[in-house]
């Protein structure tokens, strides 16, 4: 099990050494989806981002429990709760039931993280799934004296919570300044506090999605569903709890808050937080017109693209930035991109064609132990990735006959670079994935060989242009031809 991982929490605001509360047992909730619209790119960054942290801590040793909820719940526009109904907007414009909005884009969830070869959480709840739960949850803050309810809806009581507790723990912001910038909203005049945000709210003539309470006919408010969710499956405390930066400011810390007024306790001992995308220096955002959904983004088929970019070559570019780094998006990024990842799989693709000798010139051992040394350095991805391309440079040289490697290390190799690029990293090889291929290939190569030992070179070298012509190199050497993407 591995002891020297440091994660930066931002709940202190600095690198910690990664200490869980149930060792070896490893509890991570990460907030889901709202399934009423296509996953957004945001997103799969985030998720991707604890697929490998998810990933990693399952090979250094620990039993995880990964929790990653679905809200389908129909919580409203706005940060505090406010506003129209996503889920019944959505319906009616698509003239759907509601949960048939949820099952279509819950569906369409799953189908992209497939597609990047993310690993299914061990628990994917549902906010639907939990209303009891929630409603006990609200039962319990109301009995300890943190939530009121008004006209069927109740209030988290922000000013008492926060005579008690540290209300903003998690960003550090002033609390006065909070309150002197809180905007006028709808209801404001059932509250106790301008911060007070809603628990359970009272459900309108035209609501579509609605549950009974104690206090009504209703819905949970957003924060509520997480809090409960991950205290069913994970326990009052537990170890990491995580989403993207835009989360922290309202929906984690509300989440605080409700956790520890029902249980006197902190829910997650570390908070991880994703960082935002751009887009050639801008803000990625719909209104600005420069947000890709995952679908356009392999198509290419958005304005600001001049291409089509594979799900691997994406991932692999958003792995080649820091999850806590900004990540920019642009056409020359992920050509770049595309091309390292190319160049990857195909030093990966030699492995097997490699022989070993009595001598050696490497030692695997050294770049192990720096990707190791990496990750564990709050999951450093992009200095990985540079110690997979050192790997790279060896199998080059030693398939080139610049190089030996015996076969002790080359056994090593070859398990660095299973445990880092598929297991840890989820990749996986997209041009030599279809057997078909393989096997023309296999059979064009097997007909130019014998072209060659008939001297016929026109063949042979008519073979040779067209799979070129066609973006696929060939390269010759003593232990044989293999092909690559060109």
């Amino acid at each position: 099990m591995n002891t020297g991982l440091q994660l930066y929490n931002t709940l202190t605001r600095k690198k910690e050494i990664f200490e869980p509360l149930n060792a070896p047992n490893v509890g991570i909730y990460v907030c889901g989806p709202t399934v009423y619209s296509d996953v957004h790119l945001g997103n799969c960054r985030t998720f991707l981002s604890f697929d490998l942290i998810f990933r990693y801590l399952k090979y250094s040793g620990y039993k995880v429990r990964y929790v990653r909820n679905i809200t389908d719940a129909g919580h409203l526009e706005g940060d505090r709760d406010e506003g129209d109904d996503k889920f019944a907007k959505r319906a009616k414009l698509e003239q759907l039931e509601p949960m048939e909005i949820v099952q279509k884009y819950t569906l369409g969830f799953h189908d992209v993280m497939r597609v990047f070869n993310a690993l299914p959480p061990s628990i994917e709840p549902t906010a639907t799934g939990h209303i009891s739960e929630q409603i006990e949850m609200i039962k319990e803050i109301i009995n300890n004296g943190y939530a009121y309810e008004t006209n069927g809806t109740v209030y988290f009581d922000v000013e008492k919570y926060s005579s008690e507790y540290n209300y903003t723990i998690l960003t550090n912001r002033n609390l006065e300044d909070m309150l002197a910038n809180t905007r006028e909203l709808s209801g404001q005049d059932e509250k106790r506090g301008r911060l007070d945000f809603a628990l359970w709210i009272k459900a309108k003539p035209e609501t579509l999605m609605r549950w009974p309470s104690p206090w009504g006919i209703g819905f949970p408010g957003w924060h509520i569903e997480c809090s409960a969710m991950s205290a069913k499956y994970l326990g009052d405390q537990f170890d990491i709890h995580g989403g993207g930066m835009d989360l922290a400011a309202t929906h984690h810390t509300n989440e605080i808050a409700q956790s520890e007024a029902c249980s006197h306790k902190q829910p997650a001992k570390y908070w991880m937080h994703t960082n935002m995308l751009t887009v050639n220096g801008s803000r990625m955002s719909k209104s600005l017109g420069n947000g890709f959904l995952p679908g356009e983004l392999f198509t290419g088929d958005h304005p600001l693209l001049t291409k089509g970019f594979s799900p691997m070559t994406v991932k692999f570019f958003m792995f080649q930035a820091h999850y806590r780094s900004t990540l920019d998006f642009s056409n020359e990024a992920l050509d770049a991109s595309e091309k390292g990842f190319r160049k990857l799989m195909n030093a990966v693709n030699l492995l097997d064609k490699l022989n070993a000798s009595e001598t050696n010139d490497f030692d695997i051992d050294a770049i192990t132990d720096k990707c190791v040394k990496a990750m564990n350095d709050d999951f450093n991805s992009p200095v990985v990735i540079a110690e997979l391309f050192e790997a790279v440079r060896i199998i080059n040289t030693v398939h080139d006959g610049k190089g030996s490697i015996s076969a002790p290390e080359l056994e090593k190799l070859k398990k660095l670079i299973n445990d880092f690029v598929f297991d840890i990293f989820g990749l996986k090889d997209e041009d030599t994935s279809n057997l078909e291929l393989n096997s023309v290939l296999d059979l064009v190569i097997d007909i130019r060989k014998a072209a060659k030992e008939n001297k016929d070179y026109a063949t042979s070298d008519k073979i040779r242009l067209g799979l070129q012509s066609m973006g696929i190199q060939l390269k010759d050497s003593k232990e044989g031809t293999t092909w690559s993407k060109a």
